[in-house]
């Protein structure tokens, strides 16, 4: 399977602009089965009072409906929402089908050193989407830090990691990234963003991490650009065959 990683600068608080400029990116890129956007990628990372947030009904999904049916293929990014009558915002990661069919999954992690949590509300259910033969564990930024929360129970394939993860934490990044593919023999998919917000500013480092945590494909540095990956299941298959690390792992009880 393709995947098509999509690092940019995002427009702040702006969807229609930020939609607009990824209508023109993805009518430019290659074809491929998966179009993976940044986290909050319409408004950059809205935890500021005052900081814009999409509302229901999202007009950026039924956006990334369109997409998914023009070019027959899953889009996937994170959205800063409101839910409406309920007086709260979820960042909610939407893996979009190609039928206009959707999972969701609402971050679990929120950041609380920028304010995530005083403005947002935490999901609590992992979500696996499986396309065309792949299984892919959504995941949202900060997420990466909770290996126990992300841990391979032989339920995916690949991880797909969508954030606004700032420069002056960048080593972190790139670690985490190779880590979380080593412990969890699978693909990682890690899609940053570039630019500036009111509050940090991005160096990007938007990667397709191999299951031996090797680094296949990474966008240059600052750059708004993309790359390209493939989840090769013979690979994978033959690797696990080869080195069965996860049938040795422990139990853990997500509380």
């Amino acid at each position: 399977m393709k995947l098509c990683l999509i690092q940019m600068d995002i427009a702040w608080g702006d969807p229609e602009a930020n939609r607009r400029q990824l209508d023109g990116v993805l009518a430019a890129a290659e074809k491929s089965d998966l179009y993976v956007l940044p986290e909050m990628f319409t408004t950059g990372f809205a935890t500021l009072p005052g900081a814009r947030v999409e509302q229901e009904p999202c007009a950026t999904l039924a956006w990334m409906q369109r997409k998914a049916a023009e070019l027959d293929a899953a889009i996937a990014g994170s959205v800063a929402l409101e839910l409406t009558g309920k007086g709260k915002c979820v960042n909610r990661f939407y893996f979009v089908y190609p039928d206009g069919r959707y999972l969701q999954y609402d971050k679990r992690h929120l950041f609380g050193y920028g304010g995530e949590g005083e403005r947002f509300s935490a999901g609590d259910r992992r979500v696996v989407a499986e396309f065309r033969g792949v299984r892919f564990l959504l995941a949202v930024c900060y997420d990466l830090r909770f290996p126990v929360w992300l841990r391979n129970r032989d339920d995916y394939d690949a991880i797909l990691f969508v954030a606004n993860w700032p420069d002056a934490r960048r080593f972190a990044w790139d670690t985490l990234l190779r880590a979380r593919a080593i412990e969890n023999t699978c693909y990682v998919a890690g899609v940053n963003r570039v630019g500036q917000d009111p509050a940090c500013d991005y160096s990007g480092g938007t990667a397709f991490i191999g299951p031996y945590g090797e680094t296949l494909s990474q966008v240059p540095d600052r750059q708004a650009d993309i790359i390209y990956g493939e989840v090769d299941l013979e690979h994978l298959a033959d690797y696990h065959s080869k080195f069965p690390a996860l049938e040795d792992a422990d139990d853990f009880v997500i509380r």
